[in-house]
């Protein structure tokens, strides 16, 4: 019999505020999500605090009484890191730390943490590595009270740069290595692209943890690794799809997420080439996410930012298994009906009506309604390959004929 693996879990709080630009259910829902990425970089949850603000403090992110409570708790129940919901200034790291006495982590500290954890490819490693400095930089003064003292000694007089100017020296030339090494590694991706002829490219875009990896596992019968994790998948994978005689070239890229790392966006922009260069891109959307719309909206801004939204999309609901709506007692005259009492009709009757037969619905571990969905990416791709060799039209039939 195996023995049970027993993960040791490093203790961790959560931060949070409303304000006014984020009330209770948001700064909640933001807390979720960031208890889901402290799981998946190997952290345990013990309290989460949140605190009602104007606007963050800008010396201690919250307010000093709150950081008082904060400090009790991290002392009495010995916490290794204490998590911040947003990006905190070098300052507010510094001024935190001396405090609590403890590791201090933010938002975007926390994503990168992941991203090294599952970068795979020296591409995906580089790409992390550079982010991680170009976070790094501003944050060395207080991360390390050596560099602040003044070199000395034998050998050492002349110019008088301090550790600190040194360090610094040596994370710029290390980001331009860096730099250098990823448009290195961009020229030959440019040229592998160039080299897979004229099949029809689709991408497989949305939100963390959605399914996309899964779904390409369905209809490509391929192994991508899939797991119920954030960014589970980091390193771009194109596979070749035959749906009825019409191979096109099927790509899963990595999930977005709320409040991208600025870092991470820059450092990813080429190997979101793959979704710049698509000529389809199926948006993957978790339906059963009670805030589904709010990462819909998080995707299209980030291709808004890599300026790839004007291409043709189609929607795919994708875990309609999971899908649960709340239920509303016949008698209770009280409760008005909300967005999460509606059922996955209710919603093809909402906005969903507008894309107009350009998306479906369906589960990927559930192989539920795949053949519509193959139909559909059929006809579309059968379309833009059409657009692109009309003297094939006769090649390729409409999918019931092909079927």
């Amino acid at each position: 019999m195996l023995e049970k693996l027993e993960i040791d879990y490093e203790k961790a709080i959560l931060i949070g505020l409303i304000t006014q630009n984020q009330d209770e259910d948001k700064a909640i829902e933001y807390l979720d999500e960031l208890e889901f990425l402290t799981y998946t970089a190997g952290g345990e949850v013990l309290k989460r605090f949140m605190q009602k603000m104007q606007k963050p403090n800008p010396k201690t992110f919250i307010g000093t009484g709150k950081l008082e409570e904060v400090r009790k708790f991290v002392e009495e129940n010995e916490i290794g890191a204490t998590i911040f919901d947003d990006e905190l200034s070098p300052a507010q790291q510094k001024n935190i730390e001396k405090i609590l006495k403890c590791k201090i982590i933010d938002r975007t500290n926390l994503i990168l943490d992941i991203f090294a954890q599952r970068a795979q490819t020296s591409y995906a490693t580089t790409q992390v590595e550079l982010a991680q400095y170009e976070y790094l930089l501003p944050r060395l003064a207080g991360m390390w009270t050596h560099l602040e003292r003044q070199r000395g000694g034998i050998g050492m007089r002349g110019p008088g740069e301090t550790e600190i100017e040194t360090d610094r020296r040596i994370v710029r030339d290390r980001i331009a290595l860096l730099k250098e090494k990823l448009k290195t590694i961009d020229k030959q991706m440019a040229v592998q692209r160039g080299n897979r002829g004229a099949l029809v490219r689709v991408a497989l875009v949305g939100y963390t943890n959605v399914g996309k990896s899964t779904l390409m596992n369905a209809i490509s019968k391929s192994e991508v690794f899939a797991e119920n994790k954030l960014f589970a998948t980091l390193d771009t994978t194109v596979r070749k799809v035959v749906i009825g005689n019409l191979p096109f070239l099927l790509t899963d890229t990595v999930g977005f997420i709320r409040k991208l790392p600025t870092q991470l966006v820059e450092s990813f922009k080429s190997t979101l080439d793959e979704v710049r260069e698509a000529d389809l891109l199926l948006h993957v959307v978790d339906i059963s996410h009670p805030n589904f719309e709010d990462h819909i909206h998080s995707v299209h801004q980030t291709l808004d930012e890599i300026d790839g939204r004007d291409k043709p999309i189609l929607m795919v609901f994708n875990k309609v298994d999971a899908y649960q709506p709340e239920t509303i007692d016949e008698d209770d005259l009280v409760t008005e009906k909300t967005d999460a009492h509606k059922t996955l009709e209710d919603w093809k009757n909402t906005w969903m009506n507008r894309v107009n037969g350009e998306a479906v619905f369906i589960s990927a571990t559930e192989k539920t309604n795949l053949e519509e969905f193959r139909k559909k990416v059929y006809e579309k791709v059968r379309e833009l390959h059409i657009q692109r060799f009309p003297y094939n039209n006769f090649l390729y039939p409409d999918y019931s004929e092909e079927m």
